[in-house]
């Protein structure tokens, strides 16, 4: 089942949990990528020093202010598009990254695999969703995240990655993941 609107305006942190186990879906033209999200970090307001929020709202970061349940894509090192799902309520910025999928329906080694869906660049890259999906609403027909009724067993919570910069809002253990899942992108 699609996840509904309800599921997106709560607390940045525990729609990053919940969001473990949930199938992420891109069609495009007739191709369905399909990958269960296993890893997130969640970034909440402004005063989260990690987060684009931390500098006010500005031209890059305004879907995060805006209504919860859309994606925010944006690029890095000039190369690799990242999927954030707004959450929280309208004006009150916050996102969840999906920082890797474990890949459905895609033949191939667990290595060959992993390096489609283990870290938030690669796996946009499989799934196709560039800049373009910037703003789009996940209750829309071409970009969504299913509900199949999964929990993970046990979640990881640990420290986020690549946010050194952010002083003590670095060492916040808002990163997520399911244990033992071989497509996290880093223990």
């Amino acid at each position: 089942m699609k996840l509904k609107r309800n599921f997106y305006s709560r607390d940045t942190l525990t729609v990053a949990k919940e969001l473990l186990g949930k199938y992420l879906i891109h069609i495009v033209y007739d191709q369905k990528f399909v990958g269960k999200i296993v890893e997130v970090e969640a970034y909440i307001g402004e005063d989260d020093m990690a987060a684009h929020s931390r500098f006010g709202r500005t031209k890059r970061n305004e879907i995060m202010y805006g209504e919860p349940g859309h994606a925010y894509v944006y690029i890095i090192y000039g190369m690799y598009d990242m999927l954030n799902i707004v959450t929280e309520k309208k004006d009150s910025p916050g996102a969840v990254l999906i920082r890797a999928v474990e890949l459905i329906g895609e033949k191939g080694t667990l290595k060959d695999l992993r390096k489609l869906g283990s870290g938030p660049g690669v796996l946009t890259r499989w799934m196709k969703i560039t800049r373009d999906q910037n703003s789009v609403d996940l209750l829309s027909e071409t970009l969504y995240i299913e509900d199949r009724g999964e929990k993970p067993e046990e979640i990881v919570e640990t420290t986020r990655i690549g946010v050194e910069y952010a002083g003590d809002h670095a060492n916040l253990p808002w990163r997520f993941y399911i244990k033992d899942n071989p497509f996290v992108s880093r223990k």
